[in-house]
């Protein structure tokens, strides 16, 4: 059955196992259709109900924040759950790569984050309140669902000094202008990684926008010890974490 549909072009097959209605083309793509990440990860939140949302520098580029920072890591779709993602993602023929991560290792209360499927109708304000914002997406404004900003720095900054430099990370929060104090404050309350908290901080203090004097830090376990996270860099007293000497040349 599944073979006479694809024949007939009522369905198109993009993986083994793995099918999809065939999209609407423009006339100027006629003949010319590429496999697009967000259908599919649309299809996961609002179809199958999986709790993954786009998270990190993904959800900071679509938000317009990282627009000018390296393209390498573009080729990665990350997305933030509980759970374990299905396979067959991990077999579509992308130019992108999906990376997932395990939301409940950064933060508090995961598992009782919404289910997408069944929060369609949440209202953005709703959203915000949890960390999470929508974007319609496509001409059909399908609602991808992603981290707020102040939700995606912190998952960024959980990737420093691995996955991303200090240099970016600095870039990043340089442009963060209009964060919500309370937003924040939710969020770094209830976030679990000490590194993440104090980091963030850091180089919150460093640009001193307008939004950390308003920010209410004495719930914020900022815990105890030193942290390296680089080393040869220098300890910063106020946070005990270990920075490079200089993150302006891209370190």
């Amino acid at each position: 059955m599944r073979n006479k549909y694809v024949a007939h072009r009522w369905l198109d097959r993009v993986a083994r196992g793995v099918y999809r209605r065939p999209a609407p083309k423009p006339p100027s793509d006629a003949g010319h259709e590429t496999l697009r990440w967000q259908p599919v990860v649309i299809s996961l939140q609002m179809l199958l109900g999986y709790p993954f949302t786009v998270g990190g520098r993904t959800a900071l580029d679509l938000q317009g924040f990282a627009h000018y920072l390296s393209s390498g890591r573009h080729r990665e779709i990350h997305l933030y759950g509980t759970g374990k993602p299905p396979g067959w993602a991990f077999k579509l023929n992308f130019e992108t790569r999906f990376v997932f991560h395990n939301a409940k290792k950064l933060f508090k209360n995961e598992a009782s984050r919404p289910n997408w499927k069944k929060a369609a109708s949440d209202s953005g304000s709703d959203l915000l309140q949890c960390g999470y914002m929508r974007q319609p997406w496509g001409q059909w404004e399908w609602p991808l669902t992603m981290s707020s900003p102040e939700r995606a720095i912190l998952e960024l900054m959980d990737e420093v000094p691995q996955r991303e430099t200090f240099h970016q990370a600095d870039v990043l929060m340089e442009g963060l202008r209009n964060l919500s104090p309370r937003r924040l404050h939710t969020l770094l309350v209830g976030c679990r990684s000490v590194k993440v908290k104090r980091l963030f901080l850091w180089f919150a203090e460093r640009h001193q926008h307008a939004w950390l004097k308003k920010l209410d830090r004495k719930d914020i376990d900022l815990g105890h010890g030193k942290r390296m996270l680089v080393r040869g860099g220098k300890l910063d007293p106020a946070f005990n974490i270990t920075v490079p000497e200089s993150i302006d040349a891209g370190g």
